[in-house]
C-alpha cells in the first residue's frame, strides 16, 4: 500500500526528510479496526517527531489525525464494522496515518460526523480531544456552567485553539478572551468564539483593564508558556488553575505558590499510550464531538486543502506549520 515515510531529522523541505513507499498492509488484531483512510491533518506533533528522529533510526510512519472507513476489524472489536465511517487521533507508539491503511485501537476511535466530508473531519479528532480534556479534565470545568467566569487562551488561532474557543464559548458559561498577534489570526480567533482577542506580542494585564477585567479565573497556554509565564502568574486569580500542552524549555512552577495556583499538563496520547482504565473515554468524546458537529454547535477547523497525501504536499504541509503563521488545520485527502 502506498504510505509517506520518515527517514532521518532533516529539514522538512529536503527531499529525503519524507519519501514515498511502498510498505504492507497491516493486519488487525486484539481490538484494532483496520482503516481505509481518506484524509488526514497534519499537526505540531509530526514535525516534532520529524525533527527529532535519530541519524540510524528506522523510517517513521507519522500521521496522527485521519478520516477513512472501516475495512476489517480484529476479533475482540465490538464497536464497529466494516463500512463504518470513523475518525480518530490514534496512538503515538503505533505507526500513523499518512498511508493507506491503518491500524488503531477502536476504543480511541469515534463516529465520524455525518455531516461532513472526509477532508473537513479529518481536521479535528486530535485538536478536539485535546481541547476536550483541557476544559473538562484537566481544568475540571462543568458544561452549561461558570458563568461570570473568565478564561484567557494563549495562542487561539491555531489547530487546538480554533476548537477549545468554539468549545468554551458554545458549551460553557465561561467570557472566553484568546490571544493573538495578527489581523488575521484575530479575525479568525473572533470567529472561532472569543468574546474578546489580545495580542499576546504585548503585555497583557493593560489589555485585559481595558476589556474590564483585572484576574481571569482560568487560563490555558497552547504556546511558549515559558515566555509568558510570569505574565500568565500575575493575571490568573489566587487558586486558580493554569494548563498548558506546550515543551516549556524551562518552566519554574515555584512561581504559582504564593497565589497557590496548580498547574495541568494536557497530552492526548496519555490515555492510549499507557492503556489506563478509561481509555474508552476517548472514544466517547469523539462521539459526542461528532453529534455536536451534527447539531451545528461546533464546526470544522479545517482552513486549507494541500492535495493529496504525497511526500511532496506533505514536506510542503510541514514547512508552512514551522514556520508558526498558520490559521486552524490543513487537510490533505486521497492517495496519488
Amino acid at each position: 500500500m502506498k504510505a509517506v515515510l520518515a527517514l532521518r531529522a532533516l529539514p522538512s523541505q529536503h527531499p529525503e526528510s519524507l519519501v514515498d513507499a511502498e510498505i504492507p498492509e497491516p493486519v488487525p488484531s486484539g481490538r484494532d479496526l483496520r482503516v481505509a483512510v481518506r484524509a488526514i491533518s497534519v499537526n505540531p506533533v509530526d514535525t516534532k517527531i520529524r525533527a527529532g528522529l535519530a541519524p540510524d533510526s528506522t523510517p517513521r510512519l507519522l500521521g496522527w489525525d485521519a478520516a477513512g472507513v472501516v475495512e476489517a476489524v480484529g476479533p475482540e472489536a465490538t464497536l464497529f464494522r466494516p463500512g463504518d465511517r470513523v475518525w480518530y487521533a490514534g496512538d503515538l507508539t503505533r505507526p500513523g496515518s499518512y498511508a493507506e491503511k491503518q491500524l488503531v485501537d477502536e476504543r480511541i476511535v469515534g463516529a465520524m460526523p455525518n455531516s461532513l466530508e472526509f477532508a473537513h473531519a479529518a481536521a479535528l479528532p486530535l485538536t478536539a480531544i485535546t481541547a476536550w480534556e483541557l476544559l473538562f479534565d484537566r481544568l475540571a470545568l462543568t458544561r452549561g456552567a461558570h458563568e461570570g467566569e473568565s478564561l484567557l487562551v494563549v495562542g487561539a488561532a491555531g489547530g487546538v485553539g480554533s476548537i477549545l474557543l468554539q468549545m468554551a464559548r458554545r458549551l460553557t458559561g465561561l467570557r472566553v478572551i484568546g490571544t493573538a498577534s495578527r489581523p488575521e489570526t484575530r479575525e479568525w480567533a473572533l470567529k472561532m468564539g472569543a468574546h474578546h482577542v489580545i495580542d499576546h506580542a504585548h503585555p497583557m494585564a493593560g489589555q485585559l483593564t481595558d476589556i474590564g477585567l483585572g484576574e481571569v479565573d482560568h487560563v490555558i497556554s497552547l504556546t511558549h508558556t515559558d515566555s509568558h509565564l510570569d505574565q500568565l502568574v500575575g493575571l490568573l486569580r489566587p487558586q486558580g488553575k493554569l494548563a498548558l500542552i506546550d515543551d516549556p524549555v524551562r518552566l519554574d512552577a515555584t512561581k504559582l505558590k504564593r497565589k497557590s495556583q496548580s498547574l495541568h499538563w494536557e497530552f492526548m496520547f496519555t490515555r492510549p499510550m499507557f492503556r489506563t482504565g478509561d481509555m474508552t473515554a476517548q472514544h466517547t468524546l469523539l462521539c459526542e464531538v461528532a453529534r455536536l458537529v451534527d447539531e451545528g454547535v461546533l464546526a470544522s477547523t479545517a482552513t486549507r486543502h494541500a492535495g493529496p497525501v504525497t511526500a511532496a504536499n506533505l514536506r510542503a504541509v510541514h514547512a508552512e506549520l514551522e514556520s508558526g503563521r498558520t490559521r486552524g488545520k490543513i487537510v490533505l485527502e486521497g492517495f496519488a
